[in-house]
């Protein structure tokens, strides 16, 4: 196994753990996480993908460092929400799940 291919797996294994935490998991943090967890598989797998050759190539070096601006600012306001909605109704559930609970 290659050090390409080790990472792709790598990548892809980051991105089934997220998406299982975002299907299972009832706690809004943990679907914040796990959704930051799928966006950090798909910029190992896309690190993977630029090194293909013998050169590297920038494209995707630039897509990755753009996606974790936008991961940071949208997990920073996602996390804001969530603090927000505990505040008002004292939990941090979906209002479908508080009925389970």
């Amino acid at each position: 196994m290659t050090g390409l291919s080790l990472y792709a797996l790598t990548g892809a294994v980051l991105v089934g753990f997220g998406i299982y935490g975002l299907l299972a998991k009832r706690h809004l943090l943990r679907r914040v996480i796990a959704f930051n967890l799928i966006g950090s598989g798909l910029f190992v797998f896309f690190g993977a993908s630029a090194a293909r050759g013998e050169t590297v190539d920038p494209v995707p070096q630039a897509l990755i460092i753009t996606g974790i601006v936008v991961a940071l600012s949208a997990s920073a306001l996602a996390v804001g929400l969530i603090v927000a909605k505990a505040r008002v109704s004292g939990r941090a559930l979906l209002p479908e799940e508080d009925d389970d609970a």
